[in-house]
């Protein structure tokens, strides 16, 4: 058998604002934008390359609203991997990401922590190459 994760949900405060974070700060492309009714649209985005989406839903009540940032509880929530990591890295810098940890060389790869938008924890990863 085979699987894999085809797409993640992430709370977001509103639509645009998080598109325009995700694909002008992080370079993700916008997948699709699809209204569904007068307050919900089907927003995905992605990675270049990548097989796994994020669909960006809008938090609909306070209960939502209050989980935004803090999906993982205020652990690392995603792992962004990239073939470049030092390519990735300045450019976030220059794009205004905030970067909480310093980058390390560790047994897997180069690995930093960046906070995005909404607080939410990633780590951006260039894995050793096996």
């Amino acid at each position: 058998m085979k699987q894999q994760l085809g797409q993640l949900t992430i709370l977001v405060r509103e639509y645009d604002e998080a598109i325009h974070y995700y694909t002008t700060i992080l370079g993700f492309e916008l997948l699709e934008d699809t209204k569904m009714s007068e307050t919900k649209r089907w927003v995905r985005v992605s990675p270049p390359g990548s097989t796994c989406h994020l669909l960006l839903a809008k938090a609909a009540d306070e209960k939502q609203l209050a989980q935004i940032g803090f999906q993982a509880g205020g652990r690392v929530f995603l792992f962004l991997y990239t073939d470049d990591f030092w390519r990735d890295y300045k450019n976030y810098i220059a794009q205004g990401v905030e970067f909480i940890r310093e980058p390390t060389e560790e047994a897997f790869g180069t690995v930093s922590v960046f906070r995005d938008l909404y607080g939410n924890l990633w780590d951006l990863i260039e894995p050793v190459k096996k």
